[in-house]
């Protein structure tokens, strides 16, 4: 498997070393550029389709983790490369694939490139399978919490909720909307039990109502009234073991 990347490290001498490297020993990574800070690093993940980003913590003008909060929803896999041991934790939490501590050692560095094959190759696997709706239908029932009490939906009738700040719209296969007080994170938690799939920080799906997928970085789908929802490069994975 072919890996696009960048290299983000402010040194210069340590980005040659880590390219000779790579161009040595990993020849299945691809360097589509290198970034000296936070802005190049932005501009090229911005404009490259990536697989992969080999990111260093500090740099001027802000570190990996500025970076990677700028980048929001992340489509590709990180291997942090550092002198620095502290920030392991950190990089763990921002789902770092690997952590290589300077100066680099090349077993490391192939056994981390690998890593990142391996989660890229079960990633194409799973889209690549063949999606079949399912057919049967959600018999679940849900409260909508009302002024005067609260109103009772089938949960089967329920296309797809969308975010709107602190409250939720929730659309239904009458073609009617339904504007509730409550967040998209409450009923995605309310709707645990039945067919439902957060695909993007802002749209909760009814899987049942799904009709086709369509495959991109996160790719988007189709619902059974045609309205097409953009899933998000993080969700795809969990959206689509629906459907293995």
């Amino acid at each position: 498997m072919k890996l696009n990347a960048i290299i983000v490290e402010d040194e210069k001498t340590s980005r040659d070393i880590l390219k000779n490297y790579l161009d040595k020993y990993c020849p299945n990574v691809h360097i589509l550029g290198e970034a000296a800070n936070v802005e190049e690093a932005l501009v090229l993940i911005r404009n490259n389709d990536l697989e992969l980003v080999f990111l260093d913590v500090e740099m001027p003008y802000g570190n990996a983790f500025d970076l990677l909060d700028k980048v929001g929803d992340k489509t590709f896999e990180t291997i942090f490369v550092t002198a620095y041991n502290h920030y392991a934790i950190d990089a763990l939490n921002a789902h770092a694939s690997y952590y290589l501590m300077k100066p680099i050692s090349i077993d490391e560095l192939i056994k981390a490139v690998d890593y990142v094959v391996e989660i890229k190759t079960k990633e194409d696997a799973l889209q690549d399978e063949v999606l079949v709706p399912k057919t049967n239908i959600v018999t679940g029932k849900i409260t909508i919490p009302q002024q005067d009490g609260f109103e009772v939906l089938e949960t089967a009738n329920i296309l797809y909720c969308k975010a709107d700040d602190n409250y939720t719209e929730i659309y239904l296969n009458n073609n009617k909307k339904k504007l509730v007080s409550k967040t998209l994170k409450y009923f995605e938690e309310a709707l645990t039990n039945s067919s439902f799939a957060r695909v993007h920080k802002s749209y909760l799906v009814n899987v049942n109502e799904i009709t086709k997928y369509v495959k991109g970085k996160g790719g988007h789908v189709v619902l059974s009234n045609g309205k097409e929802i953009l899933v998000s490069a993080s969700k795809k994975a969990a959206l689509l073991s629906y459907f293995k």
